[in-house]
């Protein structure tokens, strides 16, 4: 047992936390005090509370990252719930194999991966993560343990997968990988100059392309409002693996002082940017970790959003709602000039994510970092909350750090279904601001 720093990725509540750092799977319950509410806590990428627990105990399964099995000939691994998605590619990718989507960071657990119920840039044609989990092993702090699957304990599966940590500990995961041609991409990148742009190449690059993304300029007006640039992609056939190499990433040194974030670097920075992009535009190969992971090229880039920290504000709007919800975020956060650095913007396919907290949904979602500003930063989101609760959008829990208890419910209908399903052992601030 220890006492030491455990971080939200946001580093919105920074403090010393109780911690257990078991070495091996059988260990996981039994070096913990009794009676105490514990969380599993992996590399520390969630962005808001949902991996820490204030008065708990934090599981850190750092130790517990050790490969159980992986065939080559059929890409079935599986895996210790601490082993990041870093180290699985690093394995994986040489024999010709990639994860069947991965998040915008290699550095997040296998465990997370699934409590999350993480999403890609090709949820359109892949959907999410835990549609490619075969098994999962979960330990219940009643002393059970259960081996869970689509087939077999199938309602606890359910509620595991996007289950945020709450229906036990994830010891292993067993997934099925895909087959991929190079490690590299044939990359097409397009300008769009506002959102009907935007929603026309979406829709005519779903059947033709693996990988969908856009940058969108969220401090954009008048003709340039909704304006941004569009990145489509599939794998390369040329039969060349080459896996990343993470002593390449660069670290920040320092956090970035508070007074150089505001909305006149932001606006200078979305137009540098997308005069940087402008001049990709057309083809290119590159290899998968650009592609993938471009903020991890950049250690601790988080610093980078001063001693305050930051949020980050996603969600995702049904597709029947149209271009309006979208547009009128924009409106908002351009009106308050509290824009973001990177703005994200993407559609989701109609295939239905297995969990019954899954954030994905048809339609597109909204990805926003914004820099801690207090009182003004808290009451943009409740406008932005506002728009979409008005459409039955929800927000990303895995993002979330102030999310209200009623858009929760709204935007997750089968909540009191999950709640049957949580371990009473185990919580989270998360939890407790949400459920309680």
């Amino acid at each position: 047992m220890s006492v030491g720093a455990i971080d939200t990725w946001g580093r919105l509540d920074r403090r010393d936390r109780l911690a257990v750092t078991p070495r091996f799977r059988r260990d996981m319950l039994q070096s913990l005090p009794p009676r105490r509410p514990l969380i599993a806590h992996g590399l520390g990428r969630s962005y808001g509370d949902v991996a820490t627990l204030e008065d708990g105990v934090h599981l850190r399964t750092e130790d517990l990252d050790r490969i159980m099995s992986f065939d080559p000939q059929t890409g079935v691994l599986r895996a210790e719930a601490g082993i990041s998605l870093s180290a699985v590619l690093q394995l994986v990718v040489p024999h010709g194999w990639f994860l069947p989507t991965t998040p915008g960071s290699r550095f997040v657990t296998l465990g997370g991966a699934v409590a999350n119920d993480v999403h890609g840039k090709n949820h359109h044609q892949a959907g999410t993560f835990g549609s490619h989990i075969r098994a999962i092993g979960l330990s219940r702090t009643n002393g059970k343990e259960y081996v869970l699957s689509p087939d077999h304990e199938a309602g606890l599966f359910a509620a595991t997968v996007g289950g945020l940590g709450l229906t036990g500990l994830i010891s292993w995961v067993e997934i099925q990988l895909v087959a991929v041609d190079s490690s590299f991409l044939d990359v097409e990148t397009l300008a769009f100059e506002n959102l009907e742009e935007f929603f026309e190449i979406a829709a005519a690059s779903e059947e033709g392309f693996e990988h969908t993304v856009s940058w969108i300029d969220c401090l954009g007006k008048g003709e340039r409002a909704g304006r941004g640039i569009f990145s489509r992609a599939n794998w390369c056939t040329d039969k060349k693996y080459q896996a990343h190499d993470d002593r390449s990433v660069m670290l920040m040194p320092f956090e970035a002082p508070s007074f150089i974030l505001n909305g006149v670097s932001v606006k200078a920075f979305n137009i540098a940017y997308r005069a940087a992009q402008m001049l990709k535009l057309g083809r290119h190969r590159t290899h998968y970790a650009p592609f993938f992971y471009p903020l991890d090229g950049i250690g601790s880039w988080n610093k980078l959003y001063g001693p305050k920290g930051f949020y980050q504000y996603q969600c995702v709007t049904p597709k029947e709602a149209g271009i309006t919800p979208v547009r009128r975020m924009l409106g908002e956060i351009a009106a308050a000039r509290q824009g973001s650095f990177l703005a994200v913007l993407k559609t989701f396919g109609s295939k239905v994510s297995p969990g019954l907290l899954s954030f994905p949904r048809e339609g597109v979602t909204l990805a926003l970092d914004f820099p801690n500003k207090g009182k003004r930063t808290l009451d943009l989101f409740e406008r932005l909350d506002r728009i979409v609760a008005e459409v039955g959008g929800r927000l990303y829990p895995a993002k979330d750090a102030r999310m209200p208890p009623a858009l929760f419910r709204a935007g997750y209908p089968r909540i009191d279904e999950f709640l049957a399903y949580r371990d009473e052992g185990i919580d989270s601030d998360f939890a407790r601001r949400i459920f309680t």
